[in-house]
């Protein structure tokens, strides 16, 4: 078989440097994989294959399952009313933590795993902070994550805050489902609309008083609040506070606490001015529009009978079951493919798959072979035994469905395959593999895959996509260290954090003339266990150096001269700090891996979600790159993240992964890091391998940016009363999750396949990025200072060639209109680097600029090639110049005269009046 030449690279990983931050890590547990893995399906206008996840930590408490079912059960017709009859909820599975005890009505879960789950209900990170909000990492439209609820919000003590729980559960729904935002903004609740102060609120029709909440000494007066003297907007505090009774039915992004809210704004009541998410993400499009342009609204019309009620389905966690399925065929003799499946494999049994797991092991080429029956780990004897089994000879075709079609079977003689995993690995070609596609929909297994070289079955990623599973590709360039990476992704979707394998380092060489390889490796405080240093070569064993942190060298490497590894398992747990090693060899390639388990069970970990947006990209749409960076909901911010993709002709683009809310980013400091990736250079397979590095400047952070997710109401107004709810609960900065941390992890970030790639020079397709968070301000009632992040030529790469920027006084058209707006003079502009903060100052021209005045500014961004961005995000300024407050004149000091009361002066009976009111006005404020 004929492969593509690889083109060798080295990967320099940063050295970590002095250990002198407080290493507050605890794990960082790499949870890989390529796009979202959720299960729903529309199905006659109804939803189906809803996961919802209870997390193992919650306590076992049977009313949360009711809980869970009735929130379901009330928002399916709210659901179906506010999407005129359109859509329902029809089935829901929920994900019961394995230690709950078992009960008949519970079953095995298929392809519901804690991974692909797509509402977790867990914990809150902070007492009392039990905020419903939804992960939403896309652009407008753009399906969601995962929803996120606590156990006391479904409980029902959130009530007067977020109101019905099935009435969030809709507005939680239209995040996830339809990527929309919401209508309220919790850092700017007011603005001004023609001179006149507003509230942020959809539609504009919502009722409600602008008050503020006085404290102090633990009594609170309720006041009319006060205005900003420097931006004329009310003062710092001041809430708008709903009736409790409104005829208003929009809308649901905004307040479905409302009683009266039963509809999405639409195009005629949505309020395009308010300075929301919706209306800057979305171009100024009412939720109603965005969710008429999903592909659900496309495929549906709306049903004339009433839905059927949410049917349910419980599920209990079990234990893992897999079988490994690996190509033993001719075409693994290339390329010491076999040598590597066996490194890869060996790390998988001894340390990836957890204890008290039950692992088979099946080889195929023309037919299958059963290397193993299934095998319960529970020690290393178990391991090792099936380590003995991997294959040593590569030779005949390839069948995959006869591997497959093997592996059930290997399952079936003690389990069902309903949730069990399948790790497929080939790299040949098979034009069969879709005889059996019916079957593995039917096991209810799931299947990962792992393409090895250029020619492997086309049709392989299929099998995981119809599963849930991984899907990932290792190229022929061994210092890549793709196969090793690609297994060490494979732990469970349903362990338990403590018992995960973490990836601590991986990286490679070739070296010439004994040369060394030297780096070294941290080892944080909340790792540890199970800390194994794996070594690989290509020719001959390599001299191996390694000291721990307080420099004691470790000896007690076992060799494996026949797959050409060494491992060196440290017992019981690693020295925290730094470890240090040196490698020494000619004219071969090197890897070094290091995997741990978490040093403790009971503190959360940090975990690294790699992701793409999608598993095939065709040119010239650009791909995704994300990394979640969190500890339990808590975003780590100010970490270094690199992505790495590797095309099938071996070419390398290394992308540093950015969380400042520009470009692919959404939102800033949330722990989200993101890039645009366009540079193709085949048709084929590609690979992402991500690292992580969190240092000096990295910090968990609990003071999180506004998420996506129901309004917190602070109060109603009820019978011409305000009522005020417990304020939102404050979260300590002190807490010592809101400390340093420093770590560092690499994993494989999963593969896409690409096509329409044309044969170099390849044409340059791709825009400048859009613009998602321009800024302005007014400075001196005259210049407007313009702030935005710069994008490149291509996408968020390179350096645009020219700015456009244009205003106008009306919204929508500047929005529409944007050609035919007034353009302002950027001779003097010229665009920075890419990720870049461009700050622009100008004075409005050709336009009446006075007091009560709102502009509406925008910039498109234009390439080299005269590509054009997408307009801006509308950003405005309203000017407001206070009035003159005249100087007081002193009066001159005159003394009183006397006046006769008695007098019959013209006038003076009025004087009496006046000097007898005042008297008695005293007198009520003395006795009052």
């Amino acid at each position: 078989m004929q492969h593509s030449p690889k083109r060798e690279i080295k990967v320099q990983c940063a050295a970590m440097g002095s250990f002198k931050c407080s290493v507050f890590i605890l794990v960082l547990h790499l949870l890989e994989g390529a796009v979202s893995k959720s299960l729903i399906q529309l199905n006659n206008n109804g939803y189906e294959g809803i996961v919802i996840a209870i997390d193992p930590n919650v306590p076992e408490d049977e009313t949360l399952i009711q809980q869970i079912k009735d929130m379901v059960t009330q928002a399916s017709p709210y659901l179906f009313e506010a999407t005129e009859r359109r859509f329902y909820f029809k089935k829901v599975a929920i994900l019961i933590p394995e230690k709950w005890k078992t009960k008949p009505e519970y079953v095995r879960p298929k392809l519901e795993t804690y991974k692909n789950a797509d509402v977790l209900v867990a914990e809150p990170t902070a007492p009392g902070n039990d905020e419903p909000y939804t992960e939403q990492l896309g652009n407008c439209g753009e399906k969601g994550e995962r929803i996120h609820f606590t156990p006391d919000f479904l409980a029902g003590k959130k009530l007067a805050q977020y109101g019905p729980q099935g009435r969030v559960f809709v507005h939680e729904w239209a995040h996830l489902r339809w990527g929309v935002y919401d209508e309220y903004n919790n850092n700017q609740k007011f603005y001004f609309s023609n001179g006149k102060r507003q509230a942020v609120r959809c539609s504009a029709d919502i009722t409600g008083k602008n008050v503020i909440n006085k404290c102090q000494g633990g009594s609170c007066v309720t006041k009319s609040c006060k205005l900003d003297k420097v931006t004329g907007l009310y003062e710092q505090g001041c809430e708008f506070i709903p009736h409790s009774l409104q005829t208003v039915k929009a809308s649901i992004m905004f307040a479905q606490s409302i009683d009266s809210v039963v509809e999405f704004c639409t195009e005629k009541n949505h309020n395009k001015e308010a300075p929301n998410l919706q209306n800057q993400k979305c171009n100024l499009r009412s939720t109603w529009e965005v969710i008429s342009d999903s592909e659900d609204f496309k495929k549906t019309t709306p049903m004339t009978t009433q839905p059927p009620t949410p049917t349910f389905s419980l599920l209990q966690i079990g234990q893992r079951i897999v079988c490994l399925v690996l190509d033993k065929s001719g075409s693994m003799a290339n390329g010491d493919r076999l040598n590597r499946l066996n490194q890869a494999g060996k790390l998988f049994l001894l340390q990836t798959v957890e204890q008290g797991s039950w692992v088979g092991m099946v080889t195929f080429d023309s037919v299958a072979h059963v290397q193993s029956e299934l095998i319960q780990i529970n020690s290393d004897v178990e391991r090792n035994a099936l380590t003995k089994s991997l294959p040593t000879v590569a030779t005949g075709g390839t069948s995959i469905c006869s591997g497959l079609r093997s592996a059930f079977a290997v399952i079936r003689k003690k389990y069902s395959t309903d949730g069990s995993e399948i790790v497929l690995l080939t790299d040949g070609e098979d034009n069969t593999i879709s005889s059996c596609f019916n079957e593995v929909k039917q096991s209810g297994a799931i299947i990962h895959t792992v393409a090895l070289g250029p020619s492997a079955a086309k049709e392989l990623e299929e099998l995981s996509k119809m599963t849930g599973g991984l899907q990932t590709y290792a190229s022929d360039q061994a210092q890549n260290n793709g196969l090793i990476d690609a297994f060490g992704a494979l732990s469970s979707g349903n362990g338990a954090d403590s018992q995960r394998s973490i990836q601590l380092e991986s990286k490679g060489l070739t070296l010439q003339n004994n040369q060394w390889m030297n780096g070294t490796v941290l080892v944080d405080s909340t790792v540890g266990k199970d800390t194994l240093f794996l070594i690989t070569w290509t020719k001959q064993l390599p001299k191996i150096l390694l000291w721990d942190p307080s420099k004691k060298k470790q000896d007690g490497f076992v060799v494996d001269a026949n797959t050409k590894m060494a491992y060196l398992q440290i017992p019981g747990t690693a020295k925290v700090g730094i470890w240090s090693y040196s490698l020494q060899a000619s004219s071969q390639t090197l890897t070094l891996t290091v995997t741990s388990r978490p040093s403790s069970a009971t503190v959360p970990p940090i975990t690294v979600t790699s992701k793409i947006n999608k598993n095939t990209g065709k040119f010239p749409s650009a791909m995704t790159v994300y990394a979640k960076i969190h500890q339990g909901a808590s975003p780590i911010l100010r970490a270094t993240v690199t992505a790495i993709i590797e095309s099938v002709n071996g070419k390398t683009v290394t992308l540093e992964l950015l969380d400042n809310g520009a470009g692919a980013d959404a939102t800033k400091d949330d722990g989200v890091y993101s890039r645009y990736f366009t540079a193709y250079d085949a048709n084929g397979r590609y690979s992402v391998k991500v690292w992580a590095l969190g240092g000096i400047n990295a910090a968990s952070q609990r003071l999180i940016p506004q998420q996506n997710g129901a309004m917190y109401i602070p109060g109603w107004i009820e019978n011409g009363e305000v009522k005020w709810n417990p304020p939102r609960p404050e979260i300590n900065k002190n807490d010592p999750q809101s400390k340093q941390v420093c770590f560092s992890r690499t994993s494989s970030g999963g593969s896409f396949v690409a096509s329409g790639v044309p044969q170099a020079p390849i044409p340059d397709l791709f825009p400048p990025c859009q613009i998602t968070d321009l800024k302005a301000k007014i400075h001196g009632y005259k210049f407007i200072n313009l702030t935005w992040t710069a994008p490149g030529d291509d996408y968020d790469h390179g350096r645009a060639h020219k700015y456009i920027i244009r205003i106008s006084a009306n919204i929508l058209d500047l929005r529409d209109k944007f050609n035919d707006s007034i353009q302002v003079n950027t001779s003097d502009l010229i665009p920075k680097e890419a990720n870049s903060e461009e700050v622009f100052v100008f004075t409005p021209e050709n336009i009446t600029f006075e007091n009560g005045t709102d502009l509406f500014i925008a910039v498109q961004a234009v390439d080299k090639a005269n590509l054009k961005s997408e307009i801006s995000n509308i950003a405005r300024v309203s000017l407001f110049i206070p009035p003159e407050i005249p100087p007081e004149i002193p009066s001159p000091s005159l003394p009183c005269p006397e006046i006769n009361v008695n007098s019959t002066i013209p006038g003076l009976h009025i004087l009496k009046i006046m000097w007898k009111w005042l008297g008695e006005l005293q007198l009520s404020v003395a006795l009052g």
